[in-house]
């Protein structure tokens, strides 16, 4: 069978249902498909795409958390805030120099996550880390499918 429209099924059924756990359990149902993105956007696949896009998201997290938290402590200084954001930009780029934090898009996935969802980084994150395992369900489960039709039987 033909892996895209393996993995456009498995994709299709599990973003429904990512939809009704997200509503279910309170979560933000946006972050959760940043999840899905970022595992899907990973150069690597498998478990270890998994890890590493897992890994980046979670750091961008942090990120924004310092330009959040940091941006507060001098709320006058506006100008404070940019340089800030300057600093930490160029701190998750050069992060990629580590090879488990090496996904960059998915280091600013996790910060705008962060920034969209008001700095409530418990909440994002549980979104974020369930939509990568979703991500993960949905592109191996259609790869999976789309490699059962291609097994020889056997005598």
């Amino acid at each position: 069978m033909n892996p895209l429209l393996m993995i456009a099924i498995t994709t299709g059924v599990l973003s429904g249902l990512w939809g009704w756990v997200a509503v279910s359990f309170g979560l933000l149902s946006w972050a959760g498909f940043l999840g899905c993105t970022a595992y899907f956007a990973c150069p690597q696949g498998g478990v270890r795409g998994l890890l590493l896009s897992t890994l980046s998201c979670c750091s961008g997290v942090f990120w924004a958390m310092v330009v959040i938290q940091g941006s507060a402590l001098a709320p006058q200084l506006e100008i404070a805030g940019y340089l800030l954001t300057g600093v930490v930009a160029f701190l998750m780029c050069i992060q990629a120099k580590q090879r488990w934090l090496g996904f960059i898009p998915g280091t600013f996935i996790g910060a705008c996550a962060t920034f969209a969802g008001g700095g409530n980084w418990q909440l994002v994150s549980a979104s974020l880390l369930i939509g990568l395992a979703f991500g993960y369900a949905m592109k191996n489960s259609g790869l999976w499918l789309a490699g059962l039709n291609h097994r020889s039987p056997k005598d």
